[in-house]
């Protein structure tokens, strides 16, 4: 058996993924942590939009059951030969993939003590400022903000609310 990268259609990774399932292939369909700011949204999203990976073995399960499958393109293949994806890929992905969930999503992975960022959202949109940390058990974190007097005073919002700034 071997890993295989599965392209889908747009905005149709969730049926797929639950179509796969239900027929019992294993499939990993990796997906990051946000927080939407419409409440009803999904609360994860593809990392790889429009690309799952299937764990099987081709000679039994045949190569035109992911061809023809609704909501499906298809494997990734070069001259007409499905493209194996290396497991020791899979599992690197599936590590790094729990270091964000674990820093707290996308919007906080790679973001360290003094980084600069810019508020996008919220009453300080448009401030430059320095991230100071994530708050635990929640989306929020503290960035320290000089915008009354030249001292630094610490401000709490939510995570989606900056942007780090590359320098």
């Amino acid at each position: 058996m071997d890993w295989y990268a599965l392209r889908v259609k747009p905005h149709k990774e969730r049926t797929v993924f639950e179509r796969l399932q239900s027929e019992e292939i294993e499939v990993y369909f990796p997906q990051v942590k946000v927080k939407p700011k419409n409440p009803r949204a999904a609360k994860k999203k593809p990392y790889f939009p429009g690309y799952m990976f299937v764990h099987v073995n081709l000679e039994e399960v045949g190569f035109n059951t992911f061809n023809w499958m609704p909501g499906t393109l298809g494997l990734v293949s070069f001259d007409g030969i499905p493209a194996s994806v290396p497991a020791k890929l899979i599992l690197e992905l599936q590590q790094r993939l729990a270091e964000i969930d674990a820093a707290g999503g996308l919007e906080i992975a790679g973001l360290e003590h003094g980084d600069h960022v810019r508020i996008i959202e919220g009453p300080f949109a448009g401030y430059e400022a320095i991230f100071d940390m994530r708050l635990s058990g929640s989306d929020r974190v503290q960035v320290l903000l000089a915008f009354m007097s030249k001292h630094l005073q610490p401000v709490k919002i939510d995570v989606t609310d900056i942007k780090k700034i590359e320098k």
